[in-house]
């Protein structure tokens, strides 16, 4: 499964750049926002340091605009736009499904139902630029620096820690009483 490939890339670079990327999303936006409500805040849903739509976005971003490399303004202009689309698909399903959204854009000038603004489409963009232009390139470097196997064990625990956290913290958020199941079997 591991050495499969897809779209010129094996499933293991994938999973581990989408594991990297989670991580250091999480960091950045945790840093970025204790810094502005100057206490720390965890940016996440869950209790690990962990946001997955910073992994998927970037692997999206790299799987789709990496054969613009060198096109810098078609990179920005649709890296922009893409991820203002997954952003604001991303807010609507969060409304949708816990009933709340967990950025709130209201007070930005040009923002749309308080789900995305002018201000961080501007940001994505940038954000696209360095994907492609050094960012993933250093991702791959520090996930080649690691033994195949070991890597590969790594990813998968890091993956199902992650995977228990993200149940729990959803059964909470859908008021789901896991105890009570595992004391009626």
């Amino acid at each position: 499964m591991w050495t499969k490939e897809v779209l010129g890339t094996d499933v293991y670079h994938l999973v581990a750049a989408f594991v990297m990327y989670s991580i250091l999303g999480w960091f950045l936006e945790s840093v970025y926002m204790s810094f502005c409500n100057k206490k720390l805040t965890n940016r996440g849903f869950a209790k690990s340091p962990f946001c997955p739509i910073y992994g998927f976005g970037a692997v999206s971003c790299y799987l789709i605009l990496s054969p613009l490399r060198g096109q810098y303004i078609k990179i920005y202009v649709i890296g922009a736009i893409l991820a203002t689309i997954f952003e604001y698909i991303v807010g609507r399903a969060m409304i949708r499904l816990f009933g709340e959204l967990w950025w709130d854009y209201k007070e930005k000038p040009f923002n749309f139902q308080g789900i995305i603004c002018l201000e961080s489409t501007i940001a994505w963009g940038f954000y696209a630029l360095g994907v492609i232009g050094f960012v993933h390139e250093g991702i791959y470097w520090l996930i080649d620096r690691v033994n195949y196997d070991l890597g590969v064990r790594l990813v998968a625990v890091i993956l199902f820690i992650v995977a228990i956290d993200y149940v729990i913290q959803l059964s909470r958020a859908f008021h789901f009483d896991v105890k009570s199941v595992l004391h009626k079997s």
